[in-house]
């Protein structure tokens, strides 16, 4: 896929799925402007080790922040002028079985995975209308219907993430916004080295296809949606789950 001069913005862009849909972006020729939350060693590492680091800008912003956020787009509008794709990576877990689960706790998914999807799609939009196109993907969960226990924040922040793309890609399909999810299941990245060898096991049964999902898997069905060749799809959810 040629992404050549189109400016994409990533959230949560220098680890696990963030960090190969950022690299994808980049391989095809695109500008990518990637956010972090907060670990600034892993930002500079990141962008020590990319070949493509003159078409990669990263900054460091709360994406539940909505002051932060606009700050961040007023940046991006006087470098760039607009964007072309927003992908809305940025995700957190806090488990606990509900009725042990912390007020914070629940707050802080709730705020980081939908509200900071609220945000970053709010002002994607704004600079999409400048040009009438744009791209807007959610990065959302099968916990948004299979629910697992000790996940009732994520589980609703994920649901949350699909309800509100199929509201704004009806908003937005007039002006040649589309607005999609994509939906990993297991994939390997850091967000499971706090689960257990056993556990991991038993993840991986429940797959149909008794493995989990890399990376790059991800970002490649990101790309699809972000692409011409998707250009009558919107308000969809694009699973990559295997089998789940």
């Amino acid at each position: 896929m040629d992404f050549t001069g189109q400016n994409v913005i990533v959230t949560g862009a220098t680890r696990g799925i963030g960090r190969a849909i950022t690299e994808g972006f980049l391989a095809a020729g695109a500008t990518v402007i990637g956010t972090y939350g907060s670990n600034d060693d892993a930002a500079r590492q990141f962008r020590d080790e990319i070949d493509a680091a003159d078409r990669l800008q990263l900054h460091r912003c709360d994406v539940a922040d909505h002051l932060a956020v606009e700050v961040f787009y007023r940046l991006v509008e006087e470098r760039y002028g607009t964007i072309d794709v927003l992908v809305s990576n940025a995700g957190i877990r806090r488990d606990a079985v509900t009725a042990m689960m912390r007020q914070d706790d629940w707050q802080r998914v709730i705020d980081v995975n939908l509200t900071g999807s609220f945000n970053m799609a709010k002002q994607a939009v704004l600079l999409m209308l400048k040009k009438k196109y744009g791209r807007i993907i959610f990065i959302t969960s099968p916990m948004a219907h299979l629910g697992f226990a000790g996940q009732a924040n994520y589980s609703a922040s994920k649901a949350g993430q699909i309800g509100m793309m199929r509201s704004l890609s009806k908003e937005t399909a007039k002006r040649k916004i589309t607005v999609n999810c994509v939906s990993p299941g297991f994939i390997d990245t850091e967000l499971l080295d706090d689960l257990d060898e056993t556990m991991l096991k038993e993840y991986k049964k429940i797959v149909p296809m008794r493995r989990f999902g890399s990376p790059s898997e991800v970002a490649d069905a990101v790309m699809f949606l972000a692409s011409d060749k998707a250009s009558y799809i919107t308000g969809s959810v694009l699973d990559v789950n295997g089998g789940l």
